[in-house]
């Protein structure tokens, strides 16, 4: 039992801890914004609390026939401080919205930075859906923590406080009933608060995983209807669903709890003014005029407020509790790829080397590289051969710093790239593969991925050297042409030609091309073979083959099988040696030898 109390303390001041660093990072610099939150909070606690007053002088100046003077002053005031008090409302929920919107703005830009920055074993095991839910869902659910939370619930407090001492100056016994109504009420309501926090915790998981699904097959909607998969999606949709009912009406029972118990309470805590006031108006209590009893039931009425509020914000604190575990659960996250202290690669083309390469995707998994040796001179050309399965896209991977082997190494030209900083790593290394990704924005954004130091001038040279001079020109904006997502305004062969511009134009060391062709037709395939040879001028390059076409520029040939290295030398003597695996290749097609 004691070991359990411990463990619930310990929870309990590492939940105290992960809020005041969320607080600290995010809410704290905005200083001016909470400052004008905070004097306009005050301001609006002490315009309730005097309202009252007024009221109670204007019914006692009324009954006790004074003049009307007074009683006009008293309505003037009791108007003007209620005027007051809806602008001073207004500006606090304008600052406390704008609070809100740029700390969790800011909150879910490094959720997405550090979601790119993460390795691809962590993005295997994701859906785009569920990363969705967590940077933009559970984010939002956080907005009212960083937006109010704070302030609102100290300012609460303070409003409760100084309703209660305005109490006891009326009476002890008043303010002592009142204190104790205050003490139950909270009591109650956190207690009911802890029982709700776990099934809201578990709502949000199911959440993430509903739309992650739903967003995986919407974007597949195409090959589900093609493959009549569309009712396994909806049975999935359906038992998702099911799954979730239970779960979210323990959400609404734990809702439906607090909110009935606030409602008794309030009930309580009038009875209970009733009856002080009752008792003590029988008793003949001195000073306790009608003026006085209303006041009593007035701020008994006001009590409500801030019991409510803190009633609502613990139940919006019990929500974010479960979405900032998994914000901090995903910022928590490290990637397996660390950033190398920044190696400087060279400028021009690199040499690559692979020295006693293994690799398995899975730790103590079957090898998908095995012994791989290899060196490639600076502007050389390799071409990789090899079956489905036998390495040569993990090979590309690897050299991006996507993986690390778990043996051996990768050096270009002649550094570790895990020296590297990744940046610099990728800037040097570009790679083209067949699926080619076309963002929803203008060409030029598509070309340069938003770097505005590539010129327009050298946009276009390149799409000219890539005979889709035709095609710009066609372009109603030029580079400012918008292209829709996915490039569903492009064929494959303009997407893949694109696909090249982009790379070239970062002018990188070392080329990769995955089956980067492989979606052309041969008439595309060969308008851009004169292009290619130019462009790959002074590159060092590494071209995963589809055709043997596509090998023919190639000064060394790798053929893998079973991710070891099954033959490897210099192309002109591979083709040459009629005993070769190449040779065969290119004797009887390169399709028959690799089946």
């Amino acid at each position: 039992m004691q070991s359990n109390q411990m463990l619930k303390s310990k929870r309990r001041t590492a939940g105290v801890g992960v809020y005041r660093d969320m607080l600290v990072r995010y809410v704290f610099p905005h200083k001016r914004l909470l400052a004008a939150l905070t004097g306009l909070l005050l301001f609006s606690i002490g315009l309730q609390l005097i309202n009252p007053q007024i009221i109670r002088y204007f019914i006692d100046t009324a009954q006790g026939e004074g003049s009307m003077a007074s009683l006009y002053y008293a309505a003037g005031f009791f108007i003007v401080f209620s005027l007051l008090q809806q602008g001073v409302s207004i500006a606090a929920a304008y600052y406390s919205e704008n609070l809100g919107w740029t700390t969790t703005n800011k909150l879910r830009a490094e959720l997405a930075e550090h979601c790119l920055s993460l390795d691809m074993s962590f993005h295997k095991t994701q859906t785009s859906g569920s990363l969705i839910e967590r940077v933009d869902g559970d984010v939002n659910a956080l907005a009212n923590f960083f937006s109010s939370f704070i302030i609102h619930l100290f300012g609460n407090l303070i409003l409760m406080i100084g309703i209660l001492a305005l109490l006891y100056r009326e009476n002890f016994w008043i303010g002592f009933v009142m204190t104790v109504f205050v003490i139950g009420s909270i009591y109650v309501i956190q207690r009911i608060r802890q029982f709700a926090i776990p099934v809201w915790k578990r709502w949000r998981e199911l959440n993430a995983d509903f739309y992650g699904f739903i967003g995986e097959h919407l974007e597949g909607t195409e090959d589900t209807r093609a493959n009549g998969a569309a009712g396994y999606v909806m049975n999935r949709f359906y038992e998702m669903a099911r799954r979730m009912l239970p779960v979210r009406v323990r959400a609404f029972i734990g809702f439906f709890l607090m909110w009935s118990t606030t409602i008794l309470v309030f009930a309580l805590g009038n009875a209970a003014a009733f009856i002080v006031c009752f008792i003590l108006w029988k008793n003949g209590q001195s000073g306790l005029t009608i003026g006085s009893i209303y006041l009593v039931f007035y701020y008994t009425e006001l009590l409500a407020k801030p019991i409510e509020k803190i009633r609502t914000q613990l139940e919006d604190l019990q929500k974010a509790d479960a979405s900032l575990m998994r914000v901090r659960e995903l910022l928590a996250t490290e990637s397996l790829i660390k950033d190398g202290p920044g190696a400087q690669l060279p400028s021009g083309p690199l040499s690559v080397e692979f020295r006693n390469l293994k690799f398995a995707y899975e730790e103590g998994g079957k090898a998908t590289l095995e012994d791989l040796q290899l060196r490639l001179e600076p502007g050389q050309t390799l071409g990789l051969l090899g079956r489905t399965g036998s390495g040569k896209t993990t090979i590309a991977r690897l050299l991006l710093r996507f993986y690390d082997p778990q043996e051996g190494s990768i050096e270009l030209a002649g550094m570790d790239i895990r020296g590297c900083k990744l940046h610099e790593l990728r800037r040097k290394v570009a790679m083209v593969t067949q699926n080619i990704e076309i963002l929803e924005g203008t060409v030029r954004d598509n070309l340069t991925l938003f770097d505005e130091g590539i010129a327009d001038s050298d946009i276009v040279s390149v799409l000219e050297e890539l005979g889709l001079g035709d095609w710009y020109a066609s372009l109603p904006n030029g580079l400012d042409t918008n292209l829709a997502s996915g490039g569903g305004s492009l064929s494959a062969g303009e997407a893949q030609l694109l696909a090249f511009a982009r790379v070239f134009l970062t002018d990188p060391g070392l080329v990769i091309l995955d089956e980067a062709s492989s979606r052309l037709d041969p008439l595309t395939e060969y308008r851009i073979e004169a292009a290619i040879t130019r462009l790959l001028q002074e590159k060092t390059c590494i071209i995963i083959a589809h055709r043997l076409a596509t090998v023919q520029r190639a000064d060394r040939i790798l053929i893998l099988e079973n991710g070891r290295t099954l033959e490897s030398g210099r192309r002109d003597e591979l083709a040459s040696d009629p005993q070769s695996r190449f040779s065969r290749m290119l004797a009887v097609g390169m399709e028959e030898v690799l089946a």
